[in-house]
């Protein structure tokens, strides 16, 4: 079931309906040499996304600001990118980006999905089954921010994750829209206004 190409312009998404938990694993196993493809599964559904162009640019670019946020603040942290998330029979998921911030833990601090087409708070309920305490989307040019509180997801303007209390998601939001014509100067915006902050504490 392995797919040889990805597709250059829009994702391509195949959503299965009324599937197994054992179906998922054996989709799952004949995606192995695909790299390339996300996998997920809750209640019942299978999702395929194969990533185009769009999605991979603006994933990349954000993974790249946001380094550049930890670097500048001297904050320790673990990129688990896109790594398989799982609870047996329940629930898998493979965010675009995900990170631990400070130590390794099993499950990340943070999970990013970039969602070009359509569906990103449909998929919350996915990480709230996994415990993932914050997740981000980023659709239509903005970022939308989920915090896991007492088993639910909230809707919050700024990330409740302390090292990244002070991360400016104005400044961000430029400068990942900036990144899709010049990485460059989107790095050196984005350093620009990091360090200006720090200036200003």
């Amino acid at each position: 079931m392995a797919i040889a190409t990805i597709p250059a312009g829009s994702d391509q998404r195949i959503v299965l309906p009324d599937r197994t938990w054992e179906q998922f694993k054996l989709i799952q196993k004949g995606f192995e040499d695909s790299p390339g493809v996300r996998l997920f599964y809750f209640d019942g559904t299978i999702e395929i996304l194969m990533p185009g162009r769009e999605h991979e640019v603006f994933k990349s670019i954000i993974a790249l600001l946001l380094s550049i946020y930890f670097e500048e603040n001297e904050i320790e942290f673990e990129p688990t990118g896109s790594m398989t998330q799982e609870q047996e029979g329940v629930a898998s998921a493979q965010a675009d980006e995900s990170y631990c911030i400070g130590s390794s833990k099993p499950t990340p601090d943070l999970s990013i999905e970039v969602v070009v087409t359509s569906g990103g708070p449909n998929k919350l309920r996915r990480y709230q089954v996994l415990g993932v305490p914050e997740v981000w989307f980023w659709q239509d040019g903005a970022f939308a921010l989920y915090r896991l509180c007492e088993g639910e997801y909230e809707q919050v303007a700024q990330s409740q994750i302390p090292e990244l209390a002070s991360l400016n998601f104005e400044l961000l939001t430029r400068c990942v829209l900036i990144g899709e014509t010049s990485r460059l100067e989107a790095m050196r915006e984005f350093r620009k206004g990091c360090r200006g902050a720090q200036e200003n504490t």
